[in-house]
């Protein structure tokens, strides 16, 4: 991917942003607590999700019959 000049930049403006409000929420504890909260919500999810991909995998494909001719 070619990034020019003034995209990298704006992705170094966003970047620092996003790292003030990390330090903004580690310090405020409730906010702190409901973002832990989430995030234990998103791991059940993505643990279903995986589950369910290998169960999937797991499976043998069934082969169906070929379509009968008409005469």
């Amino acid at each position: 991917m070619i990034s020019t000049k003034e995209e990298k930049q704006w992705r170094a403006e966003s970047d620092a942003r996003t790292l003030l409000e990390a330090e903004r929420i580690k310090q405020d504890n409730a906010r702190k607590k409901m973002a832990i909260a989430q995030v234990a919500k998103i791991e059940k999810e993505a643990e279903s999700t995986l589950k369910s991909a290998k169960n999937i995998k797991s499976k043998p494909v069934a082969k169906r019959p070929a379509p009968k001719r008409r005469k």
